[in-house]
């Protein structure tokens, strides 16, 4: 069986990212990714201006400490004032742009207004409180590198520069279906041996969150002929077929038959706990994953896994997860597999885990702040420091 990190390499090496682009208002890019690199085309600022209300002065007017200035204009944001002429002051809005002979802005809370007069109690040193033009953004200048994943800084910072559209690559067409007879839809009655199929929730949701379009086939009969005739449907129309469930050695398993009948498999079983029976391949044009039918082995599988290879596919930038050196509050045998521990903060700020650490028991992820990743054959003791992911590290 393949390590963690040999799994992850391994898929995200065969990886053959999607290159259409397509152009969509800036106002619904949120979460797509850029194809291509974006470049400002204008200054931010575009000229220099004031970071606070206050008062634009010459510097050297006010080089005594205390100087009463006749305030010779007003200059709200938006709008342009004139040549300040020595010995006066601009009354100015944040945001506004410095007039031509202003060289500082005294803030408002060190000025005493007396009519068309104003009093300056502070010695200001030319260029104090003033925004250069293009110190935020200059022109020509690259703003967003492709590879990145629109989040609000990035549509904000798309917009600063008057961009009405960004060139993303188009959303990945992602494939699933669940199999087992046992899986009932939840609002259907729950039959003798029956239980809900928490997966397609759980999955469809993780897919969701990473601006995939889904086509859902459903729940697929334990049958071979069945899960081979849907392979071939979601192959014709996708770029990857995920599978919930089937990809062990069970008599009632066909998933893996049906993959290596319609196309190939290239990887199956990883050393993790839980998540052991993750299969890669290919079926037609589309890559292929089977996920582990037990929900908390589905979702542990997709978050370490699929998640990095899914983002590779859409052309995003991929980095490991940020983890922590957190204490653990608790003792813990270890096992033989690399472990993925369900765990959360307590009030102490040390990590504690579920009770039951058992790949049925979905409370667990609901229950959790993320993930203890745990090396093989290793112990952990009370005041150990562990390796800690946050949920909000891999769910996006």
């Amino acid at each position: 069986m393949l390590t963690a990190a040999e799994a992850r390499d391994f898929l995200l090496g065969a990886c053959r990212p999607v290159t259409d682009i397509e152009m969509v208002p800036t106002l619904e890019a949120n979460n797509r990714v850029v194809a291509v690199d974006c470049i400002s085309a204008i200054d931010v600022p575009g000229k220099d201006n004031t970071q606070m209300d206050g008062y634009a002065v010459r510097a050297a007017d006010c080089a005594g400490g205390e100087a009463v200035l006749r305030v010779s204009q007003r200059i709200p944001a938006g709008h342009v004032g004139t040549v300040l002429e020595p010995g006066t002051a601009a009354r100015i809005f944040t945001g506004a742009f410095i007039p031509q002979g202003a060289d500082a802005v005294v803030m408002q809370e060190q000025c005493e207004a007396n009519g068309d007069m104003v009093t300056i109690r502070h010695t200001p040193l030319p260029g104090e409180w003033i925004r250069r033009a293009g110190e935020d953004i200059a022109t020509d200048s690259v703003i967003i590198r492709a590879g990145t994943r629109l989040r609000s800084q990035e549509l904000g910072l798309a917009s600063s520069v008057g961009l009405a559209q960004v060139p993303v690559v188009r959303r990945l067409r992602v494939a699933v279906f669940f199999t087992g007879d046992e899986l009932t839809m939840p609002g259907e009655p729950l039959e003798p041996g029956g239980i809900y199929n928490s997966n397609r929730f759980t999955l469809r949701a993780l897919l969701e969150n990473l601006g995939c379009d889904i086509q859902d086939f459903g729940i697929v009969p334990d049958t071979l002929a069945a899960t081979r005739d849907v392979l071939r449907k979601a192959a014709a129309d996708s770029d990857l077929i995920i599978t919930s469930g089937g990809v062990s050695v069970g008599e009632e398993d066909h998933v893996k038959p049906a993959v290596e009948a319609e196309g190939k498999l290239n990887m199956w079983q990883i050393a993790i706990k839980p998540g052991k029976p993750l299969a890669f391949g290919e079926v037609g044009n589309a890559f292929f994953v089977g996920l582990p039918g037990n929900p908390v082995s589905s979702f542990v599988t997709f978050l370490m896994f699929v998640r990095p290879f899914l983002l590779k596919l859409q052309g995003a930038q991929v980095r490991a997860p940020l983890t922590f050196a957190m204490r653990a509050d608790f003792d813990w045998k270890g096992d033989r597999r690399n472990e993925f521990l369900r765990a959360r903060v307590n009030d102490a700020g040390g990590l504690e885990p579920f009770r039951n650490q058992s790949s049925g028991v979905l409370t667990s992820t609901a229950w959790g702040d993320g993930l203890i990743d745990n090396p093989a054959n290793q112990a952990i003791r009370a005041g150990d420091t562990v390796r800690f992911i946050p949920f909000s590290e891999l769910l996006y």
